[in-house]
This record gives C-alpha cells, structure tokens and sequence, in this order.
C-alpha cells in the first residue's frame, strides 16, 4: 500500500452535530450494564450499553448522557476522557464515534469510519482508545486510526497485518519510542512511534506471535495477556516473561497514574511499577460479582459489572457503594402499560417466530412519577415459588393500579399487588393447562390481556383448545373452546387481545388473523388474508387496538386495517372485510404503511393513533389515519433503534412511552383522556414568548366540550369540539394568520352545557 492510498482513507472528517431533545423527550434508559469506564477532572466516566453517565468524585452527583443529548443510541465499545482536551470520546460497535466537548450542550459525531465503504461491517468496531501528543490512536477490527484531538480530524490510518491485510487490534500503547499494537489472532507488533511513515505495514515487526487480550505499560514496561489468561511483561529486546496466571478469563488491561488494572469476569486487581500487587476484589458484600471492565483510582477500585451498574470500592475493603442511575433494569424493553403517574414494564423474549427458548428469566420494572422500582426476576420466582419465564405482557387493572398482571408465555400468568409479586396462576393453582408440542411440554403460553368495563381479565393461551380465558374480579376463571375455528396445536401463537364498547373480545394470532368472541351470545367468527376472507394484508396479526368510534385497528406483519363495524363480526354467515386506509402521497393514492410490520397501535385521548414498526420506527396518525401528524425514527428523534416493540400513553399527562430494542424513551405528547368537569383547565405555554412557533394546548377539557378562543374585545379566532382531554392552537385566526401580542380568552363548555369556565393565554410577539 502506498502512503497516498494509505492517506485517502480519510481525507476530511465528518463530523455531524446531533440534536439535543430535551425540552420534548425523556429517556429512561438502564445503566445496569457498565461497558468501560475512564476518568478526568475528578469525575469517573461510565458507558453502559447505549448511554453514559458521569460520577463526580466530590459533589457524589450523577448525571446522564443518552440519545435525548444527542448520543447515537447505538452499542457502546469503548470511551476515552482527554483532561488536555476536555472532550469525552465514545466509540460504539459499528465504528461511530461521538464527541463530547465539556461546556457544550451538543454531541459530535463522527461517521468517517461507520461510513467508509472499504471496510466491512463486521470490522468496523471500535476496541480501544489511546491519548497520546495530542492523538488519539483508536484501535479497531481493522487496524488503526489516528484522531487529532486538537483539530477533530483523522490523520493517517494503519493497515499492519501481512501485506498491508487488516487485522482486529485489541488495545495500542505507547512504550518510547515504540508505539505497540496487539491484535486479537495475529500476534504483538511494534513500530517506532515518530516514524512519519507508519501506514507503512513493512514499517510495523512482530515481537511475538499468537493472540492476545490487552494490553498496556506501566512504570516504563510492556506487559500484555495472551489467550491462555498469562499476564507477560516484556523486556526491550522483545523478550517475555510470565509474571502471572490467571484461573478466570481477562477481559483488560487500564492503566492509569502509575497503576495497571487488570479485569477477569470476577476480580479486579491494581498493580504499581514493577507489577506489586496494591489492591484487588473477587467478592464484594451483597453482590455477586459479573464484571466486565475495571479502573483503580485515588485508592479506589471501580468495578464495572453485567446487572449491578458500578461498585466503589476502598482499597483493602470488600464494601461497595453503589453508583447507578435511576433506570429500568434491562435496556430492551417488550411490553409497556401506563396509567396516571405510572408505567410497567416487562422484558419478556420470544423470537419472531414465537419460540419461547431458550427461555428468558427477567425482572419488571416500574416508574411511579420519576421513580424506578426494579423486581428482579429472583425476587419474582422466590415470592410466588414458580418459574415466571419470558413475561410478555403487562396489563394494568385500570380499576385498581396497584394490581398488575404479567403474562409468561411459558409458565402462566403473575400478579403484583403493591410493587409485591403475590400469585403465580399456574396447572397447580388454577385451571389452567400445560399444552403439548409432540411428546414434548409446550407449558403455559400466555400472551394478550385486557380488562373489560366490568373488571375481568380476559387473556389468550397458544396451543390449547380453549384458549380464550376470563378471569373475574373475585377470582373465578372461565375458559372458551377455539377448536371449531381453528387448529390450537398447529398455530405458534395467540397474539395481542383487545375489548370493545360492547365488550366483545378480539385477538390476533399468528395463522389465524383475527378471531372475535361475543361473550353475551357465544358467537366466535374470524377473519384473515385474502379479498372475501376479511382481506387482512397478513394472517399473522401483531397488534389490535378499539378507537373512541369503537373502530377495531389491525396490524399485522404486512400492513394495517381497521373494521369499521365490529359488531359485523357476529353477524350469521358472514364475515366482515377489513380495510385499507388510502391516503394521497404526492398525488397518488398509496395504502397508508403498505407492507409495514406493526407491533403496537395505541389510541391518544384525542383519538390519534400512534403505531409502532419493527423497521421504520412510529407514525402519529390523524384519528382517521388521513394525516401522518408526527413521524419518529432514528435520524429525527431520540429513538435509538427504528424497531419499537411497544407503546403506553399517560392518559392524564399525555405522555407517550416508547419501548425500542435498545432501551425505552418518552416523548411529551398532549392529547390527554377527557376529564370528569373543567375544575383542571389550563393553556401551556403560557405566555407564548417571541420565536415560539409550536401549538399552545388547552388541557384539563371534558369530552366533546366546547372551546372557543377570542380577541380580548370578543373577536372570534378559534372554535373547535375537544375529542378528548385537550386540544391545539396554532395561534392563528382560523389559519388564515398569525394572531397579533395580547390577552386571549379561552371559553370552555363542556357538551351537556352544564358547565363554563374561562382561560387566559398571553401572547407576546
């Protein structure tokens, strides 16, 4: 390779600024999970899996850095804090890197190496980084990059395997006057590191073959750890030494102020020049210790764990402080419910296919007002004495929120009353039956759940014949026979359920589209794919919703429908047609998400829908899905993955929860469910300030109340019929134009004329 080939692999940077979002988002992602850890101006810098938090040595105080400030979202490899800088560097697994520079409010990214054409995905991950003269040499599955910290550009990248090939370079450091590089499967390399020729491979000789884990110098030597889990210290000729065997697998090497850091999957251990042994940890009290990553400072050892955020602990203790911020415990959230003040949820995994194995043992979550209480899946199993794998679905008794339900599509269906697992309803306790696959136990495969107006928990079980359940408030259950609609131990699945104004139950499936059950006549019709089958684009349905015009919602793997007539279900001999909703795109009709996988539709108080997709991330839709209103992906919002799973809205805040793959956030919504009388009303923002060009919502309005907004002399500039708990003005006259600084009144009735109120919004332009 020549120096210029070598050269273009980077010719200018490119740098992005991310946008910051935290006047309308809120993320609520989980720190549990410690990836690398660095420090600097006495603060310890912490990356868990997709978000960073910084702990600061005096002031004990926590603060977060997520997609909501710009970060990626994506899967974080490594981080690296320049004190001479003051930037904080993240690499993440697909070769991003964002910057960080302290005093900002905004996220640099730099796409130079996610986006270089010449480098495979695979190869693109960022191992590494080390600060040196000003440059960050940033080792990589393909080799090595320089980064000027000063300027925020590449220099010059080192392809070193045989013939210029690339190789995964597991950690550099830099031993004067050689810069060392150790690879994954292709032995230890050394070049000189002033060498202005170094993306020259013949420039780079091997000191040793083999593999190798980390690697770092302390107190002017090389030490490194090879595969077998020995820690080698090299003399200047080349030459090594083992000075250690390690019984457990080592995960890296930080070195820092005179100290090397050595991490297996259970210990952390401090060494001083020479490798004398000042500290280590293989047990703290009250955990047990899954580490991925250490750091010795100022006496201390900073133990980076799997599922416990980050341990503090003293030189010579055994006693940990826990640092963790406040977060769910799992970053990949399946399953959401929300009322008032409230949201739960479960992280239940099947695959696409709905194979429960190998089977998930996870804890559930819950945020009451801005608070997290994690129920680990220990303390769930050991409460109720039962096995609550893969916990799909969470349901909220809307009647009682302190009753909860969680559904395993394995082992049954678990209550939670009071933040306490109480009952685990199982073949033992209740009526229901472990199915069969084969000769083989299919268990107790529970999905869909809803709760009717009269307060019972209607719920779905795959692979039985009856496998529509009710269970009543006082605790009785009742069972429905699906066998003469379809085969229970063919289909994979029973899917989401939803429940009408009438009380009529429907559910999807996977080969059976969707089935409606009237629990007042015993009538059971379905309908699936095909024009004169009920015209589902897809039989395989993933998400029902009922709207406010008691209109049945329908997503499936392919596409949406809606029924506008759920009642037509049951009506003798026939089966109703679902619909496409056709809408004009640049003047042509298209069907609205045409071949779209949905996984959830959630209705807002104002009858809007937001639907929710596996690959192309969340459409906020008009109540009659005419008009997209809002459209969320990765690129526009703080979702850190266009694959949301699930959706809950706070009916009171209008709140709307979003659970992705890779962690959970909230986007500050304003429809909001009807209220009981106008006690609550009120307009926000209030004042609207110069520059502001957003909707001011009238809150707190009872259902298909009347609201008229006038000039402070009675003119007339807004009328509307609320759909649900509020409304939006775009501070216009009708639409016609922006309207002028003043005092507006806004004049409420409600629908029954029983009630007035009178608001003011102050608009200063």
């Amino acid at each position: 390779m020549t120096r210029l080939v070598a050269f273009l692999f980077f010719v200018l940077p490119t740098l992005l600024v991310a946008q910051n979002y935290q006047d309308r988002w809120t993320g609520h992602f989980s720190y549990v999970s410690i990836k690398d850890i660095s420090e600097g101006d006495n603060k310890i810098f912490v990356a868990s899996e997709n978000a960073v938090f910084t702990y600061d040595l005096s002031s004990k105080n926590i603060q977060t850095l997520s997609t909501i400030d710009g970060l990626s979202g994506e899967f974080i490899t490594a981080i690296h804090y320049s004190e001479d800088f003051n930037i904080l560097v993240i690499g993440y697994e697909n070769g991003l890197i964002d910057i960080v520079k302290e005093g900002e409010t905004n996220v640099f990214k730099v796409v130079d190496i996610k986006e270089k054409q010449t480098i495979a995905p695979d190869k693109k991950r960022i191992n590494n980084f080390n600060e040196y003269n000003g440059n960050l040499y940033i080792a990589t599955k393909y080799g090595i990059s320089m980064f000027n910290l000063n300027r925020l550009e590449f220099g010059d990248t080192f392809f070193i395997g045989d013939g210029g090939s690339q190789i995964n370079i597991i950690q550099t450091t830099i031993q004067e006057p050689y810069i060392f590089a150790a690879s994954e499967a292709n032995g230890m390399r050394r070049a000189l590191v002033a060498d202005d020729n170094l993306i020259d491979f013949q420039n780079w000789t091997t000191v040793m073959n083999g593999g190798f884990r980390a690697l770092e110098s302390l107190g002017g030597e090389l030490y490194a750890s090879n595969l077998s889990n020995s820690v080698l210290r090299f003399t200047p000729s080349g030459s090594a030494t083992i000075v250690q065997n390690f019984s457990s697998t080592i995960l890296s090497f930080k070195s820092s102020n005179d100290l090397l850091t050595i991490t297996t999957n259970n210990s952390v251990q401090a060494y001083s020049p020479g490798f004398l042994s000042e500290a280590e940890v293989r047990n703290v009290q009250g955990f047990d210790l899954a580490l991925n990553t250490g750091y010795a400072f100022n006496s201390n050892l900073y133990l980076g764990t799997e599922e416990d955020g980050l341990l503090v602990v003293p030189f010579q203790s055994n006693q940990p402080t826990q640092v963790l911020p406040n977060g769910p415990i799992r970053n990949r959230p399946f399953s959401l419910d929300a009322v008032a003040g409230e949201l739960w949820v479960s992280f239940g995994e099947t695959t696409v296919n709905f194979n429960p194995y190998p089977l998930s043992r996870f804890g559930v979550s819950h945020l009451k007002d801005t608070t997290w209480n994690n129920i680990s899946y220990e303390q769930l199993s050991t409460a109720v004495n039962g096995e609550p794998t893969d916990l799909m679905e969470v349901t909220i008794n809307p009647a009682n929120s302190k009753e909860v339900f969680m559904s395993s599509f394995q082992n049954g269906l678990i209550k939670i009353v009071d933040d306490e697992p109480v009952t685990l309803y199982d073949d033992t306790n209740s009526p229901l039956d472990r199915a069969r696959a084969g000769s083989g136990d299919a268990g107790i495969r529970l999905y869909g759940s809803e709760f009717d107006k009269e307060g019972n928990l209607w719920f779905v079980q795959s692979k039985i014949d009856k496998g529509l359940i009710k269970l009543s408030p006082e605790g009785q259950f009742r069972k429905v026979d699906l066998s003469n609609f379809m085969n229970p131990s063919s289909e994979l699945a029973l899917t989401k359920l939803a429940i009408s104004r009438e009380n009529f139950v429907f559910f999807g499936s996977y080969f059976n589209g969707v089935i409606g059950y009237n629990p007042n006549s015993g009538a059971i019709n379905k309908i699936g794919e095909n024009a004169g089958n009920g015209n589902l684009p897809s039989a395989n349905v993933r998400a029902l919703a009922i709207d406010a015009q008691n209109r049945l919602w329908i997503g499936t793997l392919r596409g949406l429908r809606v029924v506008y007539s759920p009642g037509s279900f049951f009506q003798e001999g026939t089966r109703p047609e679902s619909q496409a909703i056709i809408i004009l795109e640049d003047g042509v009709p298209q069907e609205l998400l045409y071949q779209q996988s949905i996984t959830d539709i959630e209705v807002d108080g104002s009858n809007n829908k937001w639907i929710s997709t596996a690959s192309s991330g969340v459409f906020y839709l008009s109540a009659d899905g005419q008009e997209t209103l809002l459209r969320f992906t990765k690129d526009n919002s703080p979702l850190p993955t266009n694959n949301v799973q699930d959706i809950a809205i706070d009916p009171f805040t209008g709140v709307v929860y979003f659970a992705t793959t890779q962690g959970l956030v909230a986007y500050k919504g304003t429809a909001t469910a009807p209220r009981e009388n106008l006690d609550k009303l009120h307009a926000f923002p209030n004042p609207v300030r110069p520059g502001f060009e957003g909707n001011v919502t009238i809150d707190g309005l009872t259902a298909q109340a009347n609201v008229k907004i006038t000039d402070i002399t009675g003119n007339l500039v807004f009328e509307t019929i609320s759909s649900g708990g509020s409304v939006l003005w775009d501070t216009t006259a009708f639409g016609k134009y922006k309207v002028r600084s003043g005092v507006y009144l806004v004049l409420v009735t409600t629908e029954d004329y029983a009630e007035t109120k009178v608001s003011k919004i102050m608009i200063i332009r």
